[in-house]
């Protein structure tokens, strides 16, 4: 006959032995598994916001070198620096935006998602060079529309999983479109 006590769950508590010499068992109490938990969402985080803004950072120093080429700059367009230093930004909001997503387990219930994100990473990361380094505005005016569009795809699979990353990526698209203003400026100056 089955004795009631072998259908009990044992409460795991600390060795007497092991807490005597200022040693844990094997035992983590909630608190020690959430600050691990807070830990490695942190660390995703920094991962998922730095590697895009490395990669641009990367892109503007290794592909362009050329400043602007408008004669008569109008006072609304920025310094190579302030655009360049947006476009930083931008990257940083999109990573945060990702991450959201990614921590929602976005990416995995709309297979969509990632490869639209990526297309517009790669689209951001390439517009610089085109357009500073090969002097090429009129692809850096396709790229830029392309990245708008992206963006906007992005934006809308984004907020099926997570309405505050589609907010984030709210700056970012008003971003790229100025961009795509600036950069029709640069193709007929």
């Amino acid at each position: 006959m089955d004795n009631y006590s072998d259908h009990l769950k044992q409460r795991r508590t600390e060795d007497p032995a092991a807490a005597a010499a200022g040693k844990k068992s094997g035992y983590r109490s909630k608190k020690d598994m959430r600050m691990d938990m807070a830990k490695r969402g942190l660390r995703s985080l920094a991962v998922a916001v730095a590697i895009p803004v490395s990669l641009h950072v990367i892109a503007i120093y290794a592909g362009s070198s050329d400043p602007y080429r408008v004669g008569s700059k109008p006072f609304w367009i920025p310094p190579l620096w302030a655009l360049r230093l947006t476009c930083m930004a931008s990257s940083f909001l999109m990573g945060l935006a990702a991450w959201l997503v990614w921590a929602e387990g976005g990416f995995h219930e709309n297979p969509m998602a990632l490869p639209i994100y990526l297309a517009q990473l790669g689209l951001s990361l390439i517009w610089d060079p085109i357009v500073f380094g090969a002097g090429a505005p009129w692809v850096g005016l396709f790229v830029c529309m392309g990245m708008f569009g992206a963006m906007i795809g992005c934006s809308r699979v984004f907020k099926d999983v997570n309405p505050v990353a589609a907010d984030l990526m709210k700056p970012s698209l008003a971003w790229v479109a100025f961009l795509a203003v600036v950069n029709l400026k640069l193709v007929f100056h």
